[in-house]
């Protein structure tokens, strides 16, 4: 029956003053068949954002999701592509090894391969980052109860699953590192669970491993403490009952940026996804769990963890740079697929960094370690925080951005404050002053090389955890991190590279004669930091008009023979001088 008809009976009810009961179940009725209002985009308005930004490449042609997918979008991040340069890819015709071909569609690097996507995502400006996830976290909002989602559009449960093309089978999950995974593995896969106590759900992205038609791995960071395991902890300690899970392949940007932030486990993620948005973002129950979904998710897998058993899962090439030898696991028992006729899979790219997945977590990351330090801890020093990329995956290096009349006291409880932040994250923990680029190493080994003394500005702080990588059983299992003040002290002489002006005049030649682009990287001109004269500046500005013989000519009143070949200048009094 139409929302019309619906519409005719309550006002007839009203009318003939119908009983309260029977109004209420119309207007119910109405609000069932209404269209289901939302705030914020799902995947499908992302993807149309892309496409109009120049963002997305869609190939139609014929794709094997498990050995050409992931080495095609791999190449745009280990290909010496900029990250500005980088695109998301939609895969429209997919395949597998055994000529299977798929009616689900697979997007790759469509939330974070580069910070533009991202922003996009996020639907706002760059700078406005940072303080947009800090405003989601502080004010939450309560998501909105629907009882006819997007996501339960179709509905396979029970033997159903055990049809051929009915289960996992169904889903072109891609292999991630074909060569070394033993399967198909979820990537961006948001596993949403339970605390039998309180009753939160949690919502973080852990890896899976398909495994039958209705058995997932799954692979919770345990150096992390994720929620997903304090619950399964729990529901173990409970006589080994089964844990109650979903997991959301594919979702509106707002829930997924949400599950990669590392938030407090009585925070439920889909809280700080409405804060982010500024509404409420649509949930419906799972059919087969006690558990609330994303109501525009593309596929959802209901089942449940055991928690008796575990067994063997991986190899994965995992994000640390290294692929995860086999460890034994929990597996979900799957009870239920439910998707959206129309459903996309996201998949992301993991493993060596800089990826999708290492981005995603950057740009959300960032700002926690700067609210933690400056507002929570009070060190108002510190300007900016930067968690190095490439290779080292964000958490084994971090760069505290001092501002340069910070004291010393000060730049070391930010060193300190930074490498307790994470439980395993910090293993090099750098602070520098605003001149130094975070992101370029050589810039930081500079710093650490004439800014630092190791005898006065390191520290070693020991028992650490190894955290996210290879594990080694050297020192007992634990890990150490190291703190470097690599700040200026006092003042320095200024960097030896032409003045600003000279450069960029330069730069205006370079462009004329029609050479190859240059890419400026910082410090490509020279600046003062703190050691430089009035005198010295006069004696440079001759030069530069070629009047240099003057300098010559004061410089020749001030010879002297009392003094020994390289001795400073600075260090004596000029006898030509009166003190």
């Amino acid at each position: 029956m139409s929302k019309k008809y619906y519409e005719k009976v309550i006002n007839v009810a009203i009318k003939k003053k119908t009983s309260a009961k029977k109004t209420q179940r119309a207007k119910a009725a109405v609000k069932a068949k209404a269209p289901l209002k939302r705030g914020y985009p799902d995947l499908h308005d992302h993807l149309k954002t892309l496409e109009k930004a120049g963002l997305l490449i869609t190939v139609k042609r014929k794709i094997n999701k498990d050995t050409e997918m992931h080495p095609l979008v791999r190449w745009q991040f280990r290909g010496g592509i900029e990250e500005k340069d980088r695109k998301a890819f939609l895969f429209t015709n997919v395949t597998d090894s055994k000529k299977r071909k798929f009616d689900i569609p697979v997007v790759v690097g469509v939330l974070a391969s580069n910070r533009e996507i991202y922003r996009l995502g996020m639907n706002c400006d760059l700078d406005k980052i940072n303080e947009t996830w800090i405003n989601a976290i502080a004010n939450p909002i309560e998501p909105n109860i629907v009882t006819d989602a997007p996501c339960q559009e179709i509905v396979i449960e029970g033997k159903d699953l055990d049809k051929p093309g009915c289960g996992l089978d169904a889903i072109p999950v891609p292999i991630s590192t074909p060569g070394w995974d033993n399967a198909p593995y979820t990537t961006l896969s948001q596993y949403i669970t339970k605390d039998p106590d309180t009753g939160v759900q949690n919502m973080g992205i852990y890896r899976g491993q398909v495994k039958a038609q209705r058995r997932l791995g799954m692979n919770p960071s345990l150096e992390l403490r994720p929620g997903i395991f304090v619950h399964w902890e729990k529901m173990k300690a409970r006589g080994n009952k089964k844990l109650p899970a979903a997991v959301i392949l594919g979702c509106p940007p707002c829930v997924a940026f949400t599950s990669a932030q590392k938030l407090p486990e009585t925070m439920d993620e889909l809280h700080v996804a409405g804060g982010l948005v500024g509404c409420p973002i649509n949930v419906v129950k799972a059919k087969t769990v006690d558990l609330m979904v994303p109501a525009e998710a593309e596929i959802v897998i209901e089942g449940y963890i055991n928690t008796e058993y575990l067994e063997p899962e991986a190899p994965f090439g995992e994000s640390h740079g290294h692929v995860n030898l086999q460890e034994y696991n929990a597996y979900m028992d799957v009870t239920c697929i439910t998707r959206r006729k129309n459903a996309i899979l996201t998949s992301i790219i993991s493993q060596v960094t800089p990826s999708e997945s290492s981005l995603i977590k950057r740009v959300a990351m960032e700002p926690l370690f700067y609210d933690h330090l400056r507002n929570k801890l009070g060190i108002h020093g510190v300007k900016k925080v930067s968690m190095h990329e490439p290779l080292t995956n964000l958490r084994k290096v971090l760069v505290l951005i001092m501002d340069r009349k910070t004291p010393p006291t000060e730049v070391w409880r930010a060193l300190y404050g930074a490498a307790a932040f994470l439980r395993a994250g910090g293993k090099y923990v750098i602070a520098v002053n605003e001149d130094i680029d975070p992101d370029n190493a050589d810039a930081l080994l500079w710093a650490m090389s004439y800014r630092a003394n190791p005898a006065l500005d390191l520290q070693i702080l020991n028992h650490r955890d190894q955290g996210h990588g290879p594990r080694s059983s050297r020192n007992g299992g634990q890990d150490a991190s190291v703190l470097i003040d690599a700040t200026l002290k006092e003042d320095f002489p200024p960097i030896s590279l032409p003045k600003r002006e000279f450069m960029e005049n330069a730069k205006k030649i370079w462009e004329e004669l029609g050479l190859p682009k240059l890419k400026p990287q910082a410090p490509w001109f020279g600046y003062s930091l703190g050691e430089w004269s009035e005198e010295f500046d006069r004696a440079a500005e001759l030069a530069v008009k070629s009047e240099y013989f003057k300098t010559g000519e004061l410089i020749a009143k001030r010879r002297r023979k009392d003094v020994k070949m390289n001795t400073e200048v600075r260090t004596l009094k000029d006898p030509s001088k009166k003190h």
